[in-house]
């Protein structure tokens, strides 16, 4: 079996892991396992730490961000949205079961497109449009913040360094997402009159998706985690996903609400590039 990872903090591609064997030996028995219904409503129950509540999107949903921060957090997510399919990929070289592989590729086809689906990262690019931003400086990832992308490679670092039953785990902050979709269907077209409507296709493609996408990977969470501390390890997978989604909203706050962004109390301005790229 592969060794687990334990999630104890957040940073680069590392992100301060450390690993520990499948049986978890120096972690301490701490009860007896709980049923599948008492370990599920656990999970459910982390969606009070989901970044709906963040004070990003509470002032995103109540109509009070400018057009520049709206265009910021859509620039920044699309780095997200190239990420997805990745992360999946990882977790499907990681699994030997095949039945599994042939469900799960549809994540992949969800947002990669197919025959008949652009799919959902075309739907972005659209949502960029509507939002006002040029099609090239979405796809560029010129304004994605260094934390942005931070979070986002640890995460993708996360999937493919764990167990494709961790990494299935840590997608379940899914769980979460029809009501922040919806939230965003029912608040944008009146806050919001001056995006087109039609960029908001996105919002509704994954209302759907979501729901199913959450029964598969409910499903395997189920059955892999079965003694005490293998759930509460899982707890602690999903948590480290609701960190990287509030930890991205955090370094949106700073750049455009508090107008703090990378450098910005640097002296020499003529040394900033002209875009935060990633080497390495």
């Amino acid at each position: 079996m592969p060794d687990a990872v334990r999630v104890t903090s957040l940073g680069n591609e590392d992100f301060a892991a450390t690993s520990v064997s499948e049986s978890e030996k120096d972690r301490p028995v701490t009860g007896e396992p709980w049923s599948r219904e008492e370990f599920e409503a656990l999970l459910r129950a982390k969606g009070g730490l989901y970044h709906i509540h963040h004070p990003y999107h509470r002032a995103m949903y109540a109509g009070e961000l400018s057009r520049e921060q709206i265009q910021g957090w859509v620039a920044n997510r699309y780095y997200y949205q190239i990420q997805i399919p990745v992360k999946d990929a990882a977790i499907m070289a990681n699994c030997p079961d095949q039945s599994v592989r042939q469900h799960w590729i549809q994540r992949i086809l969800d947002h990669d497109g197919h025959e008949g689906d652009r799919g959902g990262i075309e739907a972005w690019l659209q949502l960029g449009e509507a939002v006002g931003l040029a099609r090239e400086e979405v796809r560029d990832l010129r304004h994605v913040l260094p934390g942005v992308r931070f979070a986002v490679d640890a995460y993708v670092s996360f999937a493919r360094r764990v167990s494709w039953q961790e990494a299935a785990c840590s997608s379940l902050t899914e769980m979460f997402a029809p009501e922040i979709h919806q939230s965003r269907l029912d608040s944008w077209p009146d806050n919001y009159p001056w995006i087109d409507a039609e960029g908001l296709a996105y919002f509704r493609k994954r209302l759907s998706e979501a729901r199913r996408d959450v029964e598969h990977g409910l499903q395997i969470t189920l059955d892999h985690f079965q003694t005490r501390a293998q759930q509460e390890h899982g707890l602690d997978i999903l948590q480290f996903k609701l960190n990287i989604l509030w930890s991205m909203l955090d370094a949106m706050t700073m750049a455009y609400v508090h107008d703090t962004p990378p450098f910005h109390s640097c002296p020499d301005k003529s040394a900033l590039p002209q875009r935060l790229v990633s080497v390495g």
